[in-house]
Order: structure tokens, then sequence, then C-alpha cells
């Protein structure tokens, strides 16, 4: 159910700008880029949210938090649809941004963490699996929708759904009557962490932060950019375009891959794997060009497909359940405002160097790597002698 809602909350609101913002521009008559502007307000308004939809997810647990998120996503849908000015537009985006802050993925993950404490990880992964077609899903639907009845009418459908379909799905869920902190049989000493000093999880909580900052910049620059990308390898409009639409159907399959070879593993490990495959893409296209472009967009998407779980999985892993809401919802904050600033950055940095503008996502992602890397010795130091060391 939780999969399900989380494919339309991501249809209606991430991916809709991509098929829409031309059409809303040309009607009131501003560009696509002041569009996208109105977006990035509202992934900073769901950088503010996230942290009291978490704390609120803690207390009363998923139900209520995501139900309300249909009605805020509905009520934000219904008012862009009435937009007549710019003004009008960045209103309704900023409402949107608080349904996004206690209504996409960050949410769902708090509200099984809620129910099933430390058994979490496969519910996440399988709510990250379903919900990887969002942009399959969303971006034909959103097109079929504003070339029938418009953008105004494709932005009511996408109000009408939430009620129709995402809010029972979510009112379907169960009810929390207590606070599970862990997994049968498992305290809070059984987490990566539990040795930590203050001084140690505050540090490694930084490096999380700091991790999901970077890897969520690449993953939007990527997301805006990687078509303009392929057509300065040389690659026409036809093979780039279709060349990006990998990207998707990658990342689910790196879902399953987590699912099906790394669910034993340490999230860490997986994660570590995961930011090393950007730059392999990377490789692989400065040696061969247009001709590794396909083999570049797999490799992005995979890692991307694990990284999202990892986002989940991670702070469950090395702080336990207990809080698990808010804390997520401050370790997002650093990653929705470069999310924020993502598309427009990148965009100077391929309009200035072209493809070798992937410099800079590389970089990113090797210091993704090395951050995890030095969160793993931190954890291993606090449990030196544990078995915990050869699993990371």
């Amino acid at each position: 159910m939780l999969g399900l809602a989380q494919t339309l909350a991501w249809a209606s609101s991430y991916y809709l700008p991509a098929v829409l913002a031309g059409a809303i521009g040309r009607d009131i008559g501003t560009s696509a880029s002041t569009i996208f502007g109105a977006f990035s307000v509202a992934l900073l308004v769901a950088a503010a949210v996230g942290p009291y939809a978490g704390r609120l997810i803690d207390r009363l647990g998923g139900r209520p938090v995501l139900i309300a998120s249909n009605l805020v996503f509905a009520a934000g849908l219904a008012l862009l649809s009435q937009a007549n000015t710019t003004i009008h537009v960045f209103g309704a985006w900023a409402v949107m941004g608080l349904a996004m802050g206690s209504g996409l993925y960050e949410s769902a993950f708090a509200t099984v963490v809620r129910l099933h404490g430390a058994d979490a990880r496969r519910a996440i992964t399988g709510i990250t699996l379903l919900a990887g077609f969002a942009s399959t899903v969303g971006w034909p639907l959103s097109t079929y929708l504003e070339s029938t009845v418009g953008w105004r009418g494709a932005c009511l459908a996408w109000a009408a759904m939430h009620i129709i379909i995402g809010l029972p799905l979510n009112a379907l869920l169960p009810r929390v009557t207590r606070v599970v902190v862990a997994s049968k049989g498992t305290t809070t000493k059984d987490t990566a962490g539990a040795g930590l000093s203050p001084a140690q999880r505050h540090r490694t909580a930084l490096l999380m932060a700091i991790v999901f900052a970077l890897t969520w910049f690449n993953s939007t620059a990527m997301a805006a950019h990687l078509p303009e990308l392929f057509l300065a390898t040389g690659a026409t409009l036809t093979i780039a375009v279709g060349i990006a639409a990998l990207v998707g159907p990658a990342q689910v399959a790196g879902r399953l891959i987590d699912f099906i070879f790394l669910r034993r593993a340490h999230p860490l490990l997986s994660a570590r794997l995961a930011t090393l495959a950007h730059p392999l893409g990377a490789l692989c296209l400065g040696l061969f060009g247009t001709s590794a472009a396909a083999a570049f967009a797999v490799l992005h998407g995979v890692g991307n497909g694990i990284l999202t779980i990892a986002i989940g999985t991670l702070p469950l892993m090395i702080f336990g359940a207990k809080g698990y809401g808010e804390r997520q919802g401050f370790l997002m904050v650093p990653a929705r405002v470069v999310q924020a600033a993502a598309p427009f950055v990148f965009g100077l940095a391929v309009e200035g160097w072209g493809v070798a503008s992937l410099w800079v996502s590389v970089f990113l992602s090797l210091a993704a790597c090395l951050a995890l890397a030095i969160m793993t010795a931190l954890i291993n130091r606090s449990k030196s002698g544990d078995t915990f060391d050869a699993t990371l």
C-alpha cells in the first residue's frame, strides 16, 4: 500500500514539472525556468517540514500524517490548476512543499519503522521498488493528460487521484498503538552504532547527512540534465532522450539487486559500492564517448536505486528505531536544500563545460564514498573485537 501511494505522491509532485513546466509557463506568461524555481521553493519548504512530520510519525504513527499529506497534495494541485500569475504558482508549490515534506519517502520509511522497528529494512526496499516506477507512470500519464485536458486539467486529475486512490491506501495502514523500538529479540544495544560515544554519534550523523546531500545533488542534477549531457557527447536528441530513459528501469534493477543479493549486507557496504557506480559509468563515458552512454545511464541508475534504500536503512541500522522519524527529517534537511539548487548549479556547469561537468558529479560521488568509509571506521573502532568488522 505504501509503495503504491508513494508512486502516486512522487509522480504528482517531483516528476510533474518536467512535463508541465513549459505549458504552465506559456499559459501564465513566464519561463519554464521560473516554474522550476517555484519547484525549488517546494523542496525548501519540504526540508523545513520534514523534522516536524517525522516527530509526529514517531508519536502518532504514519497513518494520520500520510492521510493529511494526501489532502495537502490535493489542495496544492488544485491551487496550481487555478494559477494565473507567477506568484500564484509559487504559492501553490509552497503548499505542495508542505505535502512533500510529510508525504514522500522519509515519511513512508518512518511509518514502517514505527510499525516494524528494526525489521523494517525489507519493507523499505519494497516501498522503493514499487515507487521506482513513479517516473515510468507519471511522465507518460502527465503528458497524456496535458494533451487531452490541458495542464490545468492534468493538475486536477492528479489532485482527484490523491483523494480517490492515495488517501484510501494510506487510510488502510495499521493504527499504531505502541512504540516499536526494535525487532523481536533485539534491543537498541544491537544497533551498529550502539558503542558510539555522544560525540561519535554526532559525527556519524553529520557524515550521514553529508552523504545524503551529496548523493541527492547528483541524483537531481542527472535527472534534470542527463539528456543534455548525452547531447554534448555527440548523440542525437532522440538517442539522448532514449538512453536517459534507461535510468528509471536501472534504478528498479538496483533495488532488486539490493533485495536479492545485498539484503544480508550492512547498508554501509551496499552504500559504498553504490557511490562508485556513477564514477565508473563516467569513466566509461569519458573513454568511449557516445557508445558508452547507455552503460553510464545504467550504472548511474543502479547506484542511485541502491542509495535510495540506504537513505532509509542506514539511520535505522546505526541509530536504531527509536526517534527514527524526527532524526530522518533532520538528516534530510541538507539533502533537500542542495536538491533545490542542483538543477541550476549543475546546469551552469553543463553550459560552461559540456560533458566535462561530470568531473563535478564524480568528485561528489567519491567524496560520499570517503564519508561512508570514515563512518565505517568510526563504528568499527567503537565495536573493536566484534564480528561486525567483517560485515562492513
